[in-house]
């Protein structure tokens, strides 16, 4: 998100913090998931609701009139507080909407002490993803529904993960609008750090790392970031040696793989 949007993000996102003092999010999840999707299909409702030319009252009312009585009054005032902030596009309500649920599912499992569980499901699955042309294929297939796509996911997780990661993962796998997989759950991976005030590193190395190295690596990261670092760490016979971590759009890369392209370019210049 840019401009406005990104700032109103942060607002909703804050809001939607201060609920979980209140109570359990966790119900939340499926309604802002719900109205998501019918968002996604209803253009005109999407404009309308995003339109800032329009009274805030007015989208408000708009809300209690069309969803009033299909969702939970909790998720009417979520999305309340949505459609009253500026949004540069309509799409980008829809984002709103969709990380606010997956917000929610991650505040729920921190509340439940199971959102470690939850981060590594979601570290996995990109795994799975990465590893899988077939998955990428089905996911990226523009001839499958919606649905489709989505059982997918179904398919393979379900009874193996945590119900509210399936939720979350199920309903990204089938609304990506043009981006890529790994983006996705790399961007959720985030938001569920966030909820601890952590950064993800994401770490490839050729062997596994033991206790002893990843604690090392963490207060080393911790210093360099000045958050507490989650360490998901990826074995990639690739780089033949050495590991190399990404850090959001940051790369430290010490791998051996490197270092010999780039040798093997000097040689060549």
């Amino acid at each position: 998100m840019i401009g406005a949007s990104r700032g109103s993000l942060a607002l909703v996102q804050e809001s939607l913090r201060s609920r979980a003092g209140q109570g359990d999010l966790s119900a939340l999840t499926a309604d802002l998931l719900a109205v998501a999707g019918l968002l996604g299909e209803q253009k005109s409702l999407r404009q309308t609701l995003a339109d800032s030319g329009q009274p805030v009252a007015a989208r408000q009312a708009l809300v209690a009139d069309v969803l009033g009585g299909k969702i939970t009054a909790d998720a009417v005032a979520v999305l309340s507080d949505v459609v009253g902030q500026r949004w540069s596009s309509d799409r980008d309500l829809i984002d709103a909407l969709e990380l606010l649920a997956a917000q929610a599912t991650f505040s729920a499992a921190d509340a439940q002490g199971t959102l470690d569980r939850v981060e590594n499901e979601l570290f996995h699955f990109g795994r799975a993803v990465d590893a899988s042309a077939e998955l990428q294929m089905a996911l990226t297939d523009p001839s499958l529904s919606s649905g489709a796509k989505s059982s997918v996911v179904t398919d393979l997780l379900s009874a193996k993960v945590d119900a509210g990661t399936l939720a979350v993962i199920a309903y990204f796998a089938g609304h990506l609008r043009g981006r890529q997989v790994n983006s996705v759950i790399d961007s959720l991976s985030e938001l569920a750090a966030a909820q601890r005030n952590q950064v993800v590193a994401e770490v490839h190395s050729v062997v596994a790392l033991d206790d002893n190295q990843k604690a090392r690596l963490t207060a080393a990261l911790t210093k360099i970031t000045g958050r507490q670092v989650k360490l998901n760490v990826a074995i990639d016979p690739s780089v033949i040696g050495g590991i190399s971590v990404k850090i959001g759009e940051d790369i430290i890369d010490g791998t051996v793989a490197t270092r010999l392209e780039d040798a093997r370019r000097s040689l060549l210049a």
